[in-house]
This record gives structure tokens, sequence and C-alpha cells, in this order.
């Protein structure tokens, strides 16, 4: 009995360790939870071609919209503007959504949405970025967009500027078609 008894603690101070090492290695492999920078809240469709107008977009440039929600902007860059448009975003039902509706549309080509953290993307080969993010996430993000964006690229931001950057225009729109007006953001890089 007293052998057993110590086997089992030998085993035991082994095993318990190396579950709770083993335990610790799985979750690094889970990815960080990703910080909610706005709300979703779907743009106007009047808003959206405004935005994407305002940004001068034209066909075959890169487009990323952070935080894409549904996808309109990145559907309406591909479909009207046949730009390559890329959405980020950390909603899985809404990328499953917006991914859907691409490919129902046959835009899949120059279309895509990436389920992720907008945060940890690479904008560098962006000539277009739009935004809708609250006025402290525009801040969180600004320095990424400041060391990775290329000379020419531009931001077109939703309601909220970005307070450090100086905006080569401002475009208010007094009607949304749905009663609420808007302001949008241009800057150049």
């Amino acid at each position: 009995m007293r052998r057993f008894g110590w086997a089992a603690c030998s085993v035991a101070a082994i095993l318990v360790p190396l579950l709770a090492l083993r335990a610790q290695e799985q979750g690094k492999d889970k990815p960080a939870k990703i910080e909610k920078l706005a709300p979703y809240y779907p743009t106007p469709e009047t808003i959206v071609d405004k935005m994407l107008q305002l940004g001068g977009l034209k066909a075959g440039e890169k487009m990323f919209d952070l935080g894409s929600g549904d996808g309109r902007l990145v559907i309406a860059a591909a479909r009207k503007y046949k730009a390559n448009a890329v959405g980020v975003e950390f909603d899985e039902a809404l990328v499953k959504q917006s991914t859907e509706r691409i490919a129902k549309l046959g835009l899949s080509a120059n279309a895509h949405i990436i389920l992720g953290d907008l945060m940890l993307q690479d904008y560098s080969s962006a000539d277009l970025l739009t935004v809708y993010l609250l006025p402290m996430s525009n801040d969180k993000v600004s320095p990424l967009l400041e060391k990775q964006l290329k000379k020419g690229a531009r931001v077109v931001a939703h309601d909220f500027e970005f307070s450090a950057w100086k905006p080569a225009q401002i475009q208010d729109i007094d009607d949304d078609g749905e009663g609420r007006s808007h302001r949008l953001y241009l800057y150049r890089r």
C-alpha cells in the first residue's frame, strides 16, 4: 500500500505541473480578445456612395474599410467603382453575412472580408481607407495609419474626425434620406 501511495504521489507530482503547462500553452494559441472600437451601426447607402466619391476611388485601386460591418462599403467599392475592396471586421456573423452577399453578387474576385482585429492588419497597399469609428478609436488607429499608409493614400472618416490630423476637405450632408445629417472628413497622406 505504501509503495502504491508513493507512486501515485510521484505521478501526480509530475502530471499536475505538465497538465497546467499544457493548459497554459493551449491558452497561448487562442486569439487575444479583440477590442471593440465602435458599435455596429450601418452607414446609410447614400452616405456609402458619398464616402467613396469624396475619397476619389478609381477602378483598380485598393480600398480598405475598417470595421466593415455588413460589407456595404466593400460591396459598393467593388461593384460600382471596380476597386479591389477589403473589409476588416471582427464579428464572425457580420463577416459571414457580408462574405455570402459578396459571393451571391459575383464580386469575390474584387471584394473580400478579413475576419480579424483592424489594429493588426497591413494597410500599406491602400489607396483609400474608409472608417466609421468612434473619435477615441480614430485616435487609437491613427499612429498605425501614419506608419503604414503610402504617400497619396486617402482616408475618409464618417461623422468623427481624426483629432490629430487636418482634413483636406469636410463635406456636410444635411439629409441622408433617413432624416439624419452627416459629416465626412477627407484626409490625404
